[in-house]
């Protein structure tokens, strides 16, 4: 079925109209603990459906994206009567998106769900393109499933309740799907003041670049050929964010996709010759909002393990989406050990200068 995306800044009456397009037997919200506090007061104010809905509360962070905390929301659902008439509200960041979906794409064998993203990070990434799921043996992702949101409702109201952090761990995945597009859209993401933009400045910006991932998800739906241009900077991020599971020291999505875009960028320059001063920008960019990875050279093999680890790889080689330059994708490259190295050291070299 495909993906209603819905951008308004109106939230309650577009909430209205997804729920009554449905016409569910019951409604629950499942949310986290900080937006219980923070947003979902905001929306009941103004949303009805909101306020009769049955709450489902978890707790935040990517390290509570596991199948404990899925195992309780599908507990609360069945303490709350809930059936195959159900519907389910996913109010959050990509943690409660991702794991919210997954639970209604499995609760019954599937429950209608909608998700409203209250982070830049959810709503330009997770809550978009029918990927659910939860992390499981400390690797990102490892158990989900393809299944679309009835509606997802995109607004950038709530992102003031959002710290910098979060709103820049977004901010990557924009910076990404710019270099998708090409290099106009690139360069006015980094020009772009993200930190002091109003809700309707970044609404425009926002809507743009969710359109680069529904076209493309809409060419490839389940990752069999194009829809693979979106794991730019991913391979390494994840390795990034796995590792740093592991190490008890997790790290925002978007920071990780953020150094994994330099590194696939330096891999891209070094194979693919993507040009050197593209590179230099975004590093420079990266090193001034998003810092360092705290890596070392000792940290080498458990990046590369985690890396091999990867579910886009085959034939056991680690694969990559590289860029010849902005906006001109190559799928399934690969690298070696040897180059993946030197792109660390190149990467810890560019965001230390």
């Amino acid at each position: 079925m495909p993906q209603q995306l819905i951008f308004t800044n109106d939230v309650a009456d577009a909430l209205s109209e997804a729920l009554g397009s449905i016409s569910p037997s019951s409604t629950f919200i499942i949310t986290d603990t900080n937006v219980e506090s923070l947003v979902l007061p905001l929306l009941r104010a103004e949303s009805p459906e909101t306020v009769r809905a049955r709450k489902i509360v978890t707790r935040p962070g990517d390290v509570n994206k596991n199948l404990d905390s899925l195992s309780r929301i599908w507990s609360d659902l069945v303490a709350g009567g809930a059936n195959r008439r159900s519907a389910v509200v996913c109010l959050g960041g990509g943690v409660v998106t991702d794991m919210g979906g997954f639970a209604a794409a499995t609760f019954k064998r599937g429950i209608p769900f909608i998700n409203i993203p209250t982070t830049l990070l959810a709503a330009v990434d997770a809550a978009v393109g029918g990927k659910t799921g939860i992390n499981f043996e400390d690797l990102k992702n490892e158990v989900g499933a393809f299944c679309n949101a009835d509606a997802v409702i995109i607004s950038t109201r709530f992102f003031r309740t959002l710290p910098t952090r979060e709103l820049l761990s977004g901010y990557a995945e924009m910076i990404k799907h710019g270099l998708l597009t090409g290099p106009d859209t690139f360069n006015r993401l980094l020009a772009f003041d993200i930190l002091n933009a109003t809700p309707d400045e970044l609404l425009p910006l926002l809507e743009q670049s969710v359109m680069v991932k529904k076209q493309i998800v809409d060419e490839d739906p389940t990752e069999h050929g194009l829809r693979k241009a979106l794991n730019l900077g991913h391979t390494p991020a994840h390795a990034f964010e796995s590792l740093a599971l592991e190490q008890g020291h997790p790290v925002p999505h978007g920071f990780a996709v953020a150094w994994g875009l330099v590194v696939d960028l330096i891999l891209s320059h070094m194979m693919l010759k993507f040009p050197s001063d593209a590179l230099h920008r975004l590093a420079a960019f990266v090193a001034e909002h998003y810092g360092a990875p705290s890596i070392t050279c000792d940290d080498y093999p458990a990046l590369l393990r985690l890396m091999h680890h990867d579910k886009k790889n085959t034939d056991g080689n680690i694969r990559f989406t590289l860029l010849s330059e902005p906006g001109a994708v190559k799928l399934d490259d690969t690298a070696t050990e040897e180059q993946i190295t030197a792109a660390l050291d190149i990467l810890r070299d560019l965001l230390h200068a």
